[in-house]
């Protein structure tokens, strides 16, 4: 892997902006559904659109126990789908972590993104050391992947996220002061 960093500390923030409020919108949308639909088993990897939202979090935070000294998370990846069953408290947690996650890439600069990260990982059951650039790029990248698993559960449920696209929201993110 090359030396050159694959993303900037304004590509930090940027994202970290833009996970906050898709997550925003994505939890409101899954609050206007039944605690029943949002339960539901619907075949996705982690079940249903409150397993996905769980594991997103539970996912986010073992990545920021990493990156900023949270606490990882108390259950292992194979219960993070059940982490937590209510759900104004998993959106409490959400908001909380997308505010912690936004306060890090206040911090975040090229020297930390081109320092090495070294960590046990339970997945590959070894000790792995990778840039934190390239981290970072699939920290996002998973945030994107999972929500856009809620996003199609939750339209098939008929109810709307509104815009999606990152072009599309960087006015509202800029209007917002956010970047």
């Amino acid at each position: 892997m090359s030396n050159e960093l694959l993303v900037t500390p304004g590509y930090v923030r940027t994202m970290s902006a833009y996970n906050a409020e898709m997550n925003r919108r994505i939890y409101e949308a899954a609050g206007r559904l039944s605690d029943a639909e949002r339960k539901r088993e619907q075949g996705a990897f982690w079940g249903s659109i409150q397993g996905t939202l769980n594991h997103l979090l539970w996912a986010d935070t073992i990545w920021m126990s990493r990156f900023d000294g949270w606490s990882p998370p108390a259950v292992p990846i194979k219960e993070s789908a059940t982490m937590i069953a209510d759900f104004a408290a998993l959106k409490a947690e959400r908001e909380a972590a997308d505010a912690k996650i936004e306060a890090w890439s206040a911090r975040v600069d090229d020297a930390w993104l081109a320092a090495d990260q070294v960590w046990f990982s339970g997945a590959a059951q070894r000790e792995l050391r990778m840039k934190r650039h390239f981290l970072v790029m699939h920290f996002f990248n998973h945030q994107t992947h999972h929500r856009g698993q809620a996003h199609t559960m939750i339209t098939a449920a008929h109810e709307r996220t509104g815009d999606t696209d990152l072009f599309l929201l960087m006015p509202v993110l800029i209007a917002a002061g956010v970047i």
